[in-house]
């Protein structure tokens, strides 16, 4: 009995328990879940294991199941970040224990609950607690909002080399306090229409609708709700690496103002969208997105020149060969600030590209084209979102040497070739008619699934090493419930 006491309270009180247990039912749930995908489909894998797990695959609902499906995956992703988030921020014991553990008990709820009810008969009950699921995922970002306050004098900055107002106000606290309440509020937006399922309300595809001339509010704000929340996800994990890696300074002291006005500014033009505003809602997310940008450019900046000055310190003149050699040598410190540049050339850059050109390039298109273009955008996003938190999640949990580096190294180099691989098929229209792209296609279709195979396998190796170490009476476990506990004793 002491022997799952143990691991029980490492799994769901510790901040690397908790992030290990939300990981492993990420891992698994898009490892059977790939297997409906298109490409799965074509080989007949789809309809093996639809058959096996007894899977109800009626077509006129795959909407609907997908969307659980992204909300299950989602709420987990959300859940990380806010223990990343009570980890790193300084916050009274009460809230840190009441958001980790009621957000724990919400995403597990929705993600079991919700794809029960997707995918395995729907049952109503399920779905009544699917929907209770998100509702403590909302209740923990209301306390969320109020743990980081950041007008309470207790966490007034005191280095003056960080982000502050005359009084003291800690400007990046200010940053998270600002996405967090973004985000509780956007939920809203999406939840409101949810809420008229089955009333005015059917559920759709965002990219199954952008081509219809006339969209209803509802439908507005179901896209709009489906592109905050990616972003504002984008943002908070911004913050968290830039508070992980310690930045602080002149570009600190820029690019906090920034993020807290990009974030602002971003939200109210998703949520006019809805409004009588809606025709000028796209500027003022342009503008919103600016600063944001900025903001992680300045990051970027930032962690590289420590990075190299780190790595060159006990050298006089370091060559460009020792300074690049001194930024590349740790991949876990390196790679989260590298996926967050390499997302423009495959996201924000051609997001920003498509809907600058979209009338007269990209509506000119076939609307399938378009479709994919979407489709790809908002999943590799997601998947680069995904890597970041791993690169950070190896460094929480100590790698070293050898394996530090295949780790990260192995996270970057993969996803770089799958996510180019499908910004390429993205946009292969530009440069190549449909009558001649098929040896192309070939070729990005096998690096796109090797990537995205390779990094599920990376992740099942990790996972299973993590589940053997369970098992271990001293195990790594046993070192990270130690330093946890006498880090909550320090502060």
């Amino acid at each position: 009995m002491q022997f799952l006491k143990d691991r029980f309270s490492y799994l769901f009180s510790s901040t690397k328990g908790l992030i290990l247990v939300a990981i492993a039912l990420i891992a698994m749930v898009t490892a059977l879940w790939g297997m409906l995908s298109g490409p799965m489909a074509e080989i007949g894998v789809r309809d093996v294991v639809v058959r096996i797990f007894g899977m109800d695959m009626v077509q006129a609902e795959r909407e609907g199941r997908i969307i659980i499906l992204y909300h299950a995956i989602a709420m987990a992703v959300i859940a990380i970040e806010t223990y990343m988030i009570t980890g790193l921020l300084k916050m009274k014991p009460f809230f840190k224990t009441a958001i980790n553990a009621i957000i724990t008990a919400g995403y597990i709820v929705t993600m079991f609950f919700g794809l029960a009810f997707a995918y395995f008969g729907h049952n109503w009950a399920f779905h009544g607690l699917y929907i209770f699921g998100l509702s403590l995922m909302f209740l923990a970002g209301v306390l969320l909002v109020i743990a980081l306050w950041p007008w309470n004098s207790e966490y007034y900055v005191t280095d003056k080399s960080y982000a502050h107002t005359k009084k003291g106000i800690d400007l990046e606290r200010t940053a998270f306090f600002a996405t967090a309440l973004t985000t509780v509020i956007s939920a809203v937006f999406g939840a409101i229409p949810g809420s008229f399922l089955g009333n005015g309300f059917e559920i759709f595809l965002a990219e199954n609708v952008i081509r219809y001339p006339d969209k209803t509010t509802m439908q507005y704000s179901i896209i709009g709700h489906l592109h905050i929340m990616l972003a504002l996800i984008a943002i908070m994990i911004t913050l968290i690496i830039g508070r992980w890696l310690n930045f602080r300074g002149i570009l600190h002291k820029f690019a906090m103002p920034l993020m807290i006005l990009g974030t602002i500014v971003l939200n109210l033009g998703v949520w006019g969208v809805v409004t009588p505003l809606q025709p000028i809602a796209h500027m003022v997310i342009y503008v919103g997105a600016t600063p944001s940008m900025v903001a992680a450019l300045l990051l970027l900046i930032w962690s590289w020149d420590m990075l190299i000055r780190e790595g060159t310190a006990g050298i006089p003149k370091p060559s460009v060969g020792q300074k690049m050699s001194a930024l590349l040598r740790d991949p876990l410190r390196f790679g989260p600030t590298w996926q967050m540049l390499f997302m423009n050339f495959t996201t924000s850059g051609l997001g920003i590209f498509m809907a600058v050109r979209l009338d007269q390039i990209f509506r000119v298109w076939p609307a399938r084209e378009e479709r994919i273009e979407l489709t790809g955008h908002w999943h590799v996003l997601s998947a680069i979102i995904a890597t970041i938190i791993l690169l950070y999640y190896g460094d929480m949990i100590g790698l070293k040497g050898k394996i530090r580096q295949w780790y990260g190294w192995s996270i970057i180099v993969l996803s770089n070739i799958a996510f180019a691989a499908v910004t390429i098929f993205e946009m292969k229209r530009l440069f190549i008619s449909e009558a001649e792209q098929q040896p192309l296609v070939n070729v990005l279709m096998y690096l796109m699934d090797f990537g995205l195979a390779m990094l599920l396998l990376l992740l099942a190796i990790v996972m299973v090493w993590r589940l053997v170490d369970l098992f271990k009476a001293r195990g790594r476990w046993t070192d990270e419930a130690k330093q946890e506990l006498s880090q909550e004793v320090m502060k």
